[in-house]
């Protein structure tokens, strides 16, 4: 019998990150608007790691297995203190929830007032709630370092749904935008391996040990 875990998300890029992770395992993903849970945890931490654990508590009062994800986006063109840094507030930058488009529409403004093109990061942390014992990782920093990116004023046609700062994220290595379409067909074709690098294989052992998969 399939083992359920609930993704602390309504997310569905999220969703689709862990899925991926928890692929070859006997799991049935659920999803918050699957157990009809209204509620949302209020995100108080100091980090992406607090949040995480914060949201791996509250959604463990619904299912033994929980996995709860939070991260910060940083931008090195900036001071630590300065009120455009989003950091934690990555929908909220100004303090108001913004959907897919807006924060396109914002993050594009920002970059295009500091040059065009924001050196960035994010710092991605995830926790596990199983039967209410809640255990965390987070990036170190030289995966932080593997994944930096910039970000610019001129966004791809193409959207992710669920992760719309994709079309204006660019890879260094390569140029060339996050929602390319020629990245994503590589991206598919790497499916079948997602411990193949960096934070993601550690992620995967993570969640195996950690769920008790």
């Amino acid at each position: 019998m399939s083992v359920p875990v609930l993704i602390g998300t309504t997310n569905p890029a999220k969703v689709k990150r862990f899925e991926r992770l928890l692929d070859g395992k006997d799991v049935e993903i659920l999803t918050p608007p699957m157990l009809h849970i209204s509620g949302e945890p209020e995100e108080t931490g100091c980090s992406p790691e607090e949040n995480a654990r914060i949201k791996a508590r509250f959604y463990g009062r619904y299912c033994d297995r929980v996995i709860g994800n939070d991260s910060g986006l940083y931008f090195l063109n900036l001071p630590e203190d300065d009120p455009r840094q989003p950091g934690l507030h990555v929908r909220s930058p100004q303090g108001a929830r913004l959907n897919d488009d807006e924060m396109i529409a914002y993050y594009s403004a920002l970059a295009a007032s500091l040059g065009g093109r924001l050196q960035a990061y994010y710092r991605d942390a995830v926790a596990v709630s199983l039967a209410g014992k809640v255990s965390s990782l987070t990036e170190n920093d030289q995966e932080i370092c593997h994944g930096m990116f910039y970000m610019v004023d001129t966004p791809h046609a193409l959207r992710n749904p669920g992760w719309p700062l994709d079309s204006l994220s660019i890879l260094p290595a390569t140029g060339r935008y996050i929602t390319d379409a020629e990245l994503k067909a590589q991206a598919c074709a790497e499916q079948n391996d997602a411990t193949h690098s960096g934070f993601e294989k550690r992620l995967r052992d993570f969640l195996l040990d950690a769920l008790k998969l």
